[in-house]
């Protein structure tokens, strides 16, 4: 499986190089000398697909420009070569498992089933929202509706990948609507 880590923004100068629109959020492990990505199949430009140009590129260099990532890839070594990558999806391939602790990626919690600790079954998780100061799992209750939880240790105290199945422990009113 592959994970998307940035979208190719802009050529920038002469030589092949381009910004990108970082999409991970470890791009300083990501982003090193010599890191393979995966170029996601459609996003090619026609002209760089009909000169014969791969489907995977290694990083040469990286720099950061005033808090934008410059890329520089052994496979593309002018500008034009560089525009055609423009709005490129790049990908990595996952590692089988995670090192960290508590850290999932999106695909592994979109289907786990939503419990509160009795056990009793709240709804399922449909996707995961990236917003800025936390994670929101939407979660499709057994009534239908799709609601937002934070992705915080107090409303879910566990996920259990391997069991299906997430735990949460929200306050009222989250999943339900209150009684004026």
């Amino acid at each position: 499986m592959r994970l998307v880590v940035a979208r190719v923004g802009r050529a920038h100068g002469l030589r092949g190089e381009v910004s990108i629109e970082v999409r991970t959020d470890a791009p300083d492990q990501r982003f090193v000398k010599g890191a393979v990505f995966h170029v996601e199949d459609g996003s090619l430009s026609r002209s760089l697909v009909a000169s014969g140009h791969t489907t995977t590129l290694t990083l040469a260099r990286v720099r950061d420009n005033n808090g934008t990532y410059l890329l520089t890839f052994e496979e593309i070594t002018d500008r034009n070569g560089a525009e055609d990558l423009r709005n490129a999806v790049l990908e990595v391939d996952l590692p089988e498992a995670s090192d960290e602790e508590d850290a999932w990626y999106d695909h592994e919690l979109v289907g786990l089933a939503a419990t509160n600790p009795a056990g009793e079954k709240l709804g399922e998780v449909v996707s995961v929202q990236h917003p800025g100061a936390q994670d929101l799992l939407v979660i499709r209750t057994t009534g239908g509706q799709d609601r937002l939880v934070p992705f915080v240790s107090a409303i879910v105290p566990e996920v259990d990948i391997a069991g299906g199945r997430i735990v949460l422990d929200p306050p009222a009113g989250l999943l339900e609507d209150l009684d004026d």
